[in-house]
C-alpha cells in the first residue's frame, strides 16, 4: 500500500467515532480470514493490549471504556519499550571496550 493511500485511509478512520471504527476492524478481519491473508504479527505487548481490547468488547462495555482502557495499556506499553531501550544502550555501552589510556606526562 502506498503513503498517500494509507494516508487516505487513516484521515478517513480518524473522523469516526469508536463504534464505527470497531466496525471496520471487525469488518478488515473478516477479509483477512476470508482471503487467507493476515498483517505482520503484532510484537507481544500489542497481542496482550489486542486480547483485552477483544474482551472488553466482548463484554458489551461502552467505547469509552475501552477507550480509557486502551489509554492506559498504550501507555504502558510506551513506557516498557523506553526501558527495554534503555537497556538496550546500556550493554551495547557496556559492550563497547574503552579507549587504552594515554599516560600522563
Amino acid at each position: 500500500m502506498n503513503d498517500i493511500f494509507r494516508e487516505r485511509i487513516v484521515r478517513r478512520l480518524e473522523s469516526l467515532p469508536d463504534e464505527t471504527a470497531y466496525q471496520i476492524l471487525d469488518y478488515i478481519e473478516f477479509l483477512e480470514s476470508r482471503h487467507g491473508t493476515g498483517g505482520r504479527e503484532p510484537d507481544t505487548l500489542q497481542k496482550i493490549a489486542e486480547g483485552m481490547q477483544d474482551t472488553l468488547r466482548a463484554a458489551r462495555l461502552p467505547a469509552t471504556a475501552v477507550r480509557g482502557t486502551m489509554g492506559v495499556m498504550d501507555a504502558a506499553g510506551k513506557i516498557m519499550r523506553g526501558v527495554a531501550a534503555a537497556g538496550r544502550a546500556a550493554v551495547k555501552e557496556l559492550q563497547t571496550p574503552e579507549p587504552p589510556s594515554k599516560p600522563s606526562s
